[in-house]
């Protein structure tokens, strides 16, 4: 029913975003919204803010299939390595040293995030012991909720959130609805590569980006009429 003159406009408009969203000219600002207001990545914890119990809360994000097994993805790797790093260097100081593993199954595969992170944070000399898996959670908010809950009141002193830097200004978000002042790490940012011709990793980073977007503005306006 449009116009022909109106038809060709959106058309020519849809082509260039398409291409400016693969070719990373959109994507990049999308990501830096998303990643706004994170701290950067690779920051160092002083040894004074790891408490006598501390707890280190790492958030999945998702699983995918390589050869044949189901294995974290790129992000899931960083956040991995990460909440190694932080465990090895809280035990230095601090006599009980906790990783939380925080995911469960949003893509309905064979096994939950956590189960799936589980053997790479033994690998990288993470205890069983002091490894707690909350494996139910199917987005943000339901991170925060269920690590509230297996959270005891008043035992942890400290309480650090690993995750990249796009999830978290939502994290975060979803964190302090439930009374929890985590110090935020981020485990990796990510970045658009620019250029002339799209990129199917560049679209990957624009849909995150807006997935996170979105989602804080959700999480406003449920907060409005009580959902959150």
């Amino acid at each position: 029913m449009l116009l022909r003159s109106a038809r060709t406009l959106i058309g020519a408009t849809a082509i260039v975003v398409f291409w400016a969203l693969g070719a990373g000219w959109l994507a990049q600002p999308l990501l830096d919204l998303a990643q706004r207001g994170a701290p950067p990545a690779g920051q160092t914890v002083a040894p004074a803010t790891y408490a006598p119990h501390t707890a280190i809360v790492m958030l999945g994000t998702g699983t995918i299939h390589r050869d044949g097994k189901l294995v974290p993805p790129k992000d899931a790797i960083a956040r991995i390595v990460k909440s190694a790093d932080l465990y090895a260097r809280c035990k230095a100081v601090s006599p009980v040293c906790h990783v939380i593993v925080s995911g469960g199954n949003p893509q309905d595969h064979e096994a939950t995030e956590a189960d799936t992170y589980l053997p790479y944070l033994l690998r990288e000399s993470v205890p069983r012991d002091d490894i707690i898996l909350e494996n139910s959670s199917l987005t943000t908010y339901q991170n925060a909720r269920n690590v509230a809950t297996i959270l005891p009141d008043g035992y942890y002193g400290s309480l650090m959130l690993v995750t990249s830097a796009y999830q978290m200004p939502r994290a975060l978000l979803n964190f302090h609805r439930f009374g929890m002042q985590p110090l935020p790490i981020v485990s990796n940012t990510r970045e658009a590569r620019r250029g002339l011709l799209p990129r199917r990793e560049n679209f990957f980073d624009a849909e995150i980006s807006l997935h996170e977007l979105i989602g804080i503005m959700q999480f406003h306006v449920y907060r409005q009429i009580g959902w959150f």
